[in-house]
């Protein structure tokens, strides 16, 4: 993997990331009821179910692609086209009532986590994102298996952080997201950055990532 191939990666993994997904917000509501640490550690439940996930996509991906330069083009087309998708999706979005009840009442974290588990499994745009999405930043001249794992790692630290955002979000500015306008503002900033990315990735020159 080129440096300039993962210092594009990295914008467009922290937007998808910073996606409001059903993840994001039950992160924001576990804080907003149990408070920030209970929710940042359940967090460790998603980062396990995505873990698992970029580990068989990679197994899979690394084989196919290494024999396939036209699946791999195909595949870049795909991914930015759904980069667009999501961030016109976004866009569009209708906003939603977040229920923060503010209550702080003892909970099990490791139930907390297991709902993060089955949250983050059941996601079927997760593994959409690591088949369509990383393979677009992949240098096909390279060892796939390491440039992916190396992405997959970097997807982990970030989601760790995006974890601990949205629990800080869910404690501290509750007020703002729980806006109409403040959601509403905080999906089209999130639809701009994944926007850019796209084109960008379109763009780019498919045989080189």
């Amino acid at each position: 993997m080129t440096l300039s191939s993962y210092l594009l990666f990295i914008p467009a993994c922290v937007a998808l990331n910073l996606v409001p997904g059903p993840n994001n917000i039950l992160s924001m509501n576990n804080a907003s009821r149990f408070g920030f640490r209970p929710a940042v550690m359940a967090g460790v439940g998603r980062l396990v179910a995505f873990a698992t996930m970029i580990v068989l996509t990679a197994l899979g991906l690394a084989m196919v692609l290494a024999g396939s330069s036209r699946f791999f083009v195909v595949l870049k087309i795909v991914g930015g086209l759904y980069l667009i998708w999501i961030a016109m999706s976004l866009w569009r979005s209708p906003v939603t009532h977040l229920a923060f009840d503010g209550q702080h009442s003892n909970v099990s974290t490791m139930r907390l986590t297991m709902q993060e588990f089955m949250c983050a499994a059941s996601n079927p745009k997760a593994i959409l994102i690591f088949t369509a999405i990383f393979p677009q930043f992949l240098n096909t001249t390279e060892p796939l298996l390491a440039q992916f794992l190396l992405m997959g790692a970097t997807f982990l630290v970030f989601e760790w952080g995006t974890i601990a955002l949205y629990a800080f979000a869910g404690v501290h500015v509750r007020r703002f997201l729980n806006n109409a306008a403040g959601q509403r503002y905080f999906n089209r900033f999130s639809a701009v950055l994944l926007g850019i990315i796209g084109l960008i990735v379109l763009m780019s020159n498919p045989s080189h990532g």
